[in-house]
C-alpha cells in the first residue's frame, strides 16, 4: 500500500513539470494570422464630384490613417453604381499617396445617405498570436517532438516583414508580377524615411 501511494505522489509531482511536446512533424503549429480592418468615411458628392469641404476631409482622413503599401481603398454608393466624378476625386487623392483604388467595396455597417459616397480603407495586419509559447518542457521529450515554441521566431518575423499581409492569405497571381512589383514597397519606405 505504501508503494502505490508513493507512485501516485510521484506521478502527481511530475504532472506539474509541464506538458509533453507532441508535435513530431517539421511544421510549426504557430502560423501567421491575418486580421483585416475596414475604416469608412461618408462624403457628400454631386455631378461635379466630391464637395470641396469633403475633399479636404478625405485628404485629412488619409493623412490620419497614414496610408501605406498594402492598404486597399474602395468606393461604395447608395445606389451601387457610384459617381464617376466622385470616383475621379478619390482616385486622385489615393494616387498622391501611391495607393490604388479597388473595384469592389467590402460590406460595411450602416446605410449610405442618398447623394453620398462611402470611401473604405481596408488594412490587413499579420501576427502570430500564440507566440511565444513556453508551455512545454523538453526534459521528458521521449518522442523527439518539437518544442512548444518551435516556429515562433521564424513565423513572427515573416508576419512582421511581409509588405502586404494579404499575400499570406492568397499569394500573388503570376500573370501580374513583373520586375517592378517589388519597387512599390521600397519607394514607399524611401518616401517615409526621406531616403534616395
Amino acid at each position: 500500500m505504501q508503494k502505490v501511494t508513493f507512485l501516485i505522489a510521484a506521478s502527481l509531482a511530475l504532472a506539474g513539470c509541464g506538458t509533453l511536446p507532441t508535435n513530431t512533424s517539421m511544421y510549426s503549429v504557430h502560423q501567421p494570422v491575418v486580421e483585416r480592418t475596414n475604416y469608412a468615411i461618408d462624403l457628400a458628392s454631386d455631378s461635379d464630384g466630391i464637395a470641396v469641404a469633403d475633399q479636404k476631409r478625405l485628404n485629412e482622413w488619409f493623412e490620419t490613417l497614414n496610408l501605406r503599401y498594402g492598404d486597399r481603398i474602395s468606393i461604395d454608393s447608395d445606389d451601387g453604381f457610384g459617381n464617376d466624378n466622385a470616383a475621379r476625386d478619390v482616385h486622385a487623392a489615393a494616387a498622391e499617396r501611391g495607393v490604388l483604388v479597388s473595384e469592389r467595396a467590402p460590406a460595411t455597417p450602416g446605410v449610405i445617405a442618398p447623394g453620398n459616397i462611402r470611401v473604405v480603407v481596408t488594412r490587413s495586419q499579420a501576427s502570430v498570436p500564440s507566440c511565444p509559447d513556453w508551455s512545454a518542457t523538453n526534459e521528458r521529450n521521449y518522442t523527439a517532438a518539437n518544442h512548444s515554441n518551435y516556429g515562433c521566431a521564424m513565423n513572427s518575423n515573416l508576419a512582421a516583414m511581409v509588405a502586404d499581409p494579404e499575400d499570406l492569405v492568397r499569394g500573388r497571381d503570376n500573370k501580374r508580377l513583373d520586375s517592378n512589383s517589388g519597387k512599390a514597397a521600397v519607394n514607399a519606405y524611401k518616401r517615409k524615411t526621406g531616403g534616395n
